[in-house]
């Protein structure tokens, strides 16, 4: 036990004393989270959206089949009731709802006008008010079609409702994307190099003669890197609170737990990443190039993965990212429970566990 806590004081020495790794481990996660712009949003397709038909007539059936025939729309759910409707965007198997009243055809005939209420997920507002514009203009296509007839002396209005973000705040959007990028980076770059470093500084040997254990020596250089990125979570957090006033509608204490359990995963992560690399540089290359790019781009913080090729969409399920960025949009702007982010958290930890075991192997072999 004693050695297992000299490995932990020796790696908060090695990170006290170097101020550029204290720059990066605290500066640029507030840099970041306080100047990082608005997610630029690709044009959408493909989109689950859902349908609650109240009326059920010929005219509801027209403008529905309208919309599944645009590229833009996939209908993957025939909502039952008002009751129900929540519950599917907080389950996140739709981004768009279309909500025809009751007597719809019958209102259109007598009255001349009808409204059809479109309801957004507006946890990513570029895409929720795009998809808004996209399906209030399939609509009106289809009256503009109808108007050519002669016997069509009606119109139809629709009616646009915002979901957890009414103000459409850009906000919203980018402080889950900043915190899974920020996590990611930092906290992998930062243990990429931890073993490897042994090696360099030729300390490695006195890690061979000792007689600690490898799993010991793995979790003693994840420890001060997961204090670190704890206080991390909390200056992110009241960041967004309290500055760029994006609230907590879901637990806090689950927002937490699910911070530091991402965490626990990306420190594996780059301690995989320094137990198979040769030189430090060749750690912070593969944990800065080769982590970035597919955290901005596969994580669907900056660009809608539903809009990728099959195989990127495929490629996209083993980036940790993704899954953080899925949990905490919906803790933090839905304000579900852990029931719904359940198998995004299994996933993590099962990333973990595999990033942790092939480490352990790795450096077993080093130590060998």
């Amino acid at each position: 036990m004693k050695q297992f806590v000299f490995f932990i004081k020796k790696e908060f020495l090695h990170v006290w004393r170097d101020k550029r790794t204290m720059l990066i481990l605290f500066g640029m996660p507030l840099i970041q989270i306080l100047l990082f712009g608005f997610a630029l949003t690709n044009e959408v397709k493909n989109t689950r959206i859902g349908i609650l038909d109240n009326s059920k007539d010929e005219t509801t059936q027209a403008i529905i089949s309208q919309l599944e025939a645009s590229r833009y729309f996939d209908v993957v759910e025939n909502i039952p009731s008002n009751s129900k409707l929540e519950s599917s965007f907080k389950a996140g198997t739709i981004k768009l709802a279309v909500v025809f009243p009751e007597k719809f055809q019958e209102q259109l005939l007598h009255t001349n006008t009808a409204q059809v209420q479109l309801i957004g997920d507006a946890t990513d507002p570029n895409t929720s008010n795009t998809l808004i514009n996209y399906a209030s203009a399939v609509i009106m296509d289809y009256q503009s079609n109808q108007r050519n007839q002669p016997s069509f002396p009606y119109s139809i209005e629709t009616e646009l409702r915002m979901l957890y973000n009414p103000q459409l705040k850009g906000s919203y959007n980018f402080v889950p994307g900043v915190m899974a990028m920020v996590l990611m980076l930092v906290c992998a770059m930062m243990t990429s190099i931890s073993i490897v470093r042994e090696k360099e500084m030729g300390t490695m040997e006195v890690i061979l003669v000792s007689p600690i254990v490898p799993i010991r020596v793995i979790i003693a250089k994840m420890v001060p890197y997961f204090i670190l990125s704890a206080v991390n979570i909390a200056s992110i957090l009241v960041l967004s609170v309290f500055v760029l006033e994006v609230p907590v509608q879901g637990s806090l204490l689950l927002l937490v737990a699910e911070c530091l359990m991402f965490t626990i995963t990306v420190l594996a992560l780059g301690l995989l990443i320094s137990s198979v690399s040769a030189t430090q540089q060749t750690a912070m290359l593969i944990s800065l190039m080769g982590l970035l790019l597919p955290t901005i781009m596969l994580s669907g913080f900056m660009f809608p993965i539903e809009n990728m090729p099959v195989p990127l969409r495929v490629i996209s399920n083993i980036v940790p990212a993704k899954w953080f960025y899925i949990i905490v949009k919906n803790v933090m702007i839905k304000g579900v429970g852990f029931e719904f982010i359940w198998k995004e958290t299994l996933i993590l930890v099962g990333m973990t566990l595999f990033f942790m075991i092939v480490s352990i192997r790795k450096f077993k072999t080093r130590l060998e």
